[in-house]
């Protein structure tokens, strides 16, 4: 979770002047044995704890840009972030979803519109 502007960390950059916000999901991945039965009860094996953090990051300038997009197109990244079920910052190995980038104002000032993009842990969390 974001404590402070510096508190998540990407490949040893910190994001916090790139990005608006962020939004930290922790998902449960279960086996092909799960399911509810005909009464109704849960049953089945949780295989783990997935963390995802999808970032929004904000206008960016074509530098800012330059030095993100090799980092968001590598097929891993690794992401420090503060985890609040362990009360300590938790490093991960992440890969990346999709991302577009739209261009406006292509005369003058050559901003990139915001957009968004996901870092996936390759790891259950332990």
């Amino acid at each position: 979770m974001l404590i402070d502007k510096d508190s998540l960390i990407v490949n040893n950059i910190s994001l916090g002047k790139y990005i608006l916000y962020a939004t930290f999901g922790y998902h449960k991945y279960w086996s092909e044995d799960t399911g509810r039965n005909l009464a109704g009860t849960m049953s089945g094996t949780l295989i783990g704890i997935f963390p995802k953090i999808t970032v929004q990051f904000g206008k960016l300038t074509r530098e800012q840009l330059e030095t993100l997009a090799p980092i968001l197109d590598s097929p891993s990244q690794t992401v420090t972030y503060y985890d609040p079920n362990k009360k300590v910052n938790v490093t991960m190995t992440t890969y990346t979803g999709d991302y577009e980038v739209t261009n406006k104002g292509l005369i003058g000032n050559r901003k990139n519109e915001s957009f968004s993009i996901a870092f996936i842990s390759k790891k259950r969390r332990s």
